[in-house]
């Protein structure tokens, strides 16, 4: 990477990239593809997250399992491997797949934001849904959803059948984490959470309370798991945040859901647009 610090674009796969500095970080950097921020990573200090939804799902990781304890992460999207260096950094010994559709951008991250050798992460470019199908039952302690078409997460990735191979995946006790985004009514958002009760004993939502008031379209996380949930761990994490955020499960989950029902894959669709500079720069 070169000392100089200048901006990097490039067209890959899904659009034209950017790689942009932080002109107060001394080796941070943006990455934008089509405008649309994807990721934020500071090289020199990869237990920094700047945006909001990854230090949600940063908490997630810290609360799954014990403390500092290695785990079997499955990333099902990739960017720029902010959560993946963030796990290697508290939970070392990880062993992490990453699985990223975007060939080009693979290449992108991997030339200028350069991985340390021995952080046990493994990138694999290849469909999500394509590559979770052909994964071994049982092997991943989490698996993270992150998976953006544009602004969008594809329909492939927003079907019952999706959760179910999820749970195939997933250890007993094993944590299902997605970033998702979507605004009231929250058509999206209640039939990801009927997808996933269906298959999975316990739910639970992080989001900002604007967001979960309706006030305006934003990300929120998606929790399942057929275990207990951290639920009180996570709410502390949360609501320390610069901009906090609330966990809601139990009660608060059924009543949002209610009425919603499980999409197969024949009627899937992918997340709705965000309104026009929801996510976007400048």
């Amino acid at each position: 990477m070169s000392d100089e610090q200048i901006p990097v674009i490039r067209d890959v796969d899904q659009g034209s990239a950017r790689l942009l500095p932080d002109v107060d970080r001394e080796r941070a950097w943006l990455l934008t593809v089509d405008g649309a921020p994807q990721s934020y990573v500071d090289l020199d200090d990869p237990e920094y997250l700047e945006f909001e939804y990854v230090r949600r799902l940063a908490h997630v990781l810290d609360c799954a399992g014990e403390p500092g304890a290695a785990l079997d992460l499955l990333h099902l999207g990739g960017g720029a491997l902010t959560l993946p260096r963030y796990a290697a950094a508290t939970r070392p010994g990880s062993r992490q797949d990453v699985v990223e559709f975007d060939g080009g951008l693979v290449a992108l991250v991997a030339e200028h934001l350069p991985v340390a050798a021995g952080a046990g992460i493994e990138v694999h470019v290849a469909d999500a849904r394509g590559w979770l199908a052909a994964a071994p039952a049982a092997s991943a302690d989490v698996v993270v959803g992150d998976v953006f078409g544009g602004s969008r997460v594809p329909a492939s990735l927003t079907s019952v059948e999706y959760a179910r191979e999820v749970a195939r995946v997933l250890r007993p006790g094993g944590v299902y984490a997605a970033n998702l985004a979507d605004g009231a009514p929250f058509g999206f958002l209640r039939g990801q959470l009927a997808n996933f009760g269906a298959v999975f004993g316990q739910l639970a939502l992080i989001a900002e309370p604007g967001v979960l008031r309706g006030r305006r379209f934003g990300n929120a996380v998606l929790l399942a798991s057929d275990g207990e949930l951290p639920v009180a761990g996570l709410s502390r994490a949360c609501a320390g945040d610069a901009f906090p955020a609330r966990v809601e499960a139990g009660d608060a989950v059924a009543r949002l859901v209610r009425g919603a029902l499980p999409v197969n894959d024949t009627d899937a669709v992918a997340s709705p647009e965000p309104p026009e500079g929801a996510f976007s720069l400048g």
